[in-house]
């Protein structure tokens, strides 16, 4: 049974229901479907971490591990990633993708563009991308992160791949001042279950495209699809680049290794395959 919460908290636990374990498995574990597994834990450090153990143990590809809370949640740079115990999704997958090893790099991009597409239909928010892991939601007007993915090799031939994405946050559980949610965003469902499996079902969809086409980002529309939706492209920014050196440039492209491409005030070219990007307001 659930236990009911009779503190007068921001939030009770029918305004923030666990997720339905047996439910999402029955949803997503179909025959020749990508999906093998589905757990949920209550809480654990990072997903990612867990998920990567199992892989080294052998899992099949397709084990998708959710936390309803994570403590220890890892983004890009060691970051860490906090957020209330069932106020959103925190959860891995685990892919074994037979494609070129220089095309792996797509991964993390192919999963925003298929986490931005399945919000687009199951919580009619407009996510954006911002280059190369951050997904940002629109709040009064304003920019802001609401989620965002690592990637992290796992042995030869596996990828653990992270999602963290703000679900239910109020503006006075944010982090900080620049972090948003989808109910911040006005999305027309919270309901955790319901998003998650939209959000599997098209990184099935994308994942599954871009397998069959080798890794090819153009020949599977990863590519132009990346573009469509990345609000880095054609706006002012300032790339923290390893070394502390930074690059301003207009950005311009995401090339064919995922790479963004900058135009400096000099009209050369460079491509930044890791680092920081700081989006700049322009100058009109």
């Amino acid at each position: 049974m659930t236990e009911h919460n009779t503190s007068p908290g921001r939030w009770s636990d029918l305004e923030r229901p666990p997720l339905n374990a047996p439910a999402l498995r029955r949803g997503l574990i179909v025959p020749d479907g990508l999906w093998t597994s589905c757990d949920v834990v209550t809480a654990t450090g990072s997903t990612n971490s867990d998920l990567a153990a199992r892989a080294a143990a052998g899992a099949a590809e397709g084990a998708v591990l959710v936390a309803e809370e994570q403590t220890a949640g890892r983004g890009r740079l060691d970051r860490s990633w906090t957020a209330p115990a069932r106020s959103g999704l925190f959860f891995s997958v685990l892919l074994r993708p037979a494609v070129p090893a220089e095309r792996l790099g797509w991964l993390p991009l192919l999963t925003g563009v298929a986490v931005a597409t399945g919000l687009a239909r199951a919580a009619g928010v407009d996510t954006a991308l911002k280059w190369p892991n951050d997904l940002l939601v629109t709040v009064d007007g304003e920019e802001r992160k609401a989620g965002g993915i690592l990637a992290e090799r796992a042995g030869d031939d596996a990828v653990v791949v992270g999602v963290g994405l703000n679900v239910s946050l109020r503006e006075d559980e944010l982090p900080v001042p620049t972090a948003g949610s989808l109910a911040l965003a006005g999305a027309v469902s919270l309901d955790r279950d319901t998003l998650l499996r939209a959000v599997l079902r098209s990184l099935e969809r994308w994942y599954g495209d871009w397998r069959a086409a080798d890794g090819d980002p153009a020949l599977s529309g990863i590519q132009e699809a990346y573009a469509a939706g990345c609000a880095t492209l054609g706006r002012p920014v300032r790339a923290q680049l390893p070394g502390d050196r930074e690059l301003l440039g207009e950005a311009v492209a995401v090339d064919g290794d995922g790479r963004l491409v900058l135009r400096t005030a000099a009209g050369e070219r460079h491509a930044v395959s890791a680092g920081d990007v700081v989006h700049l307001r322009g100058t009109g």
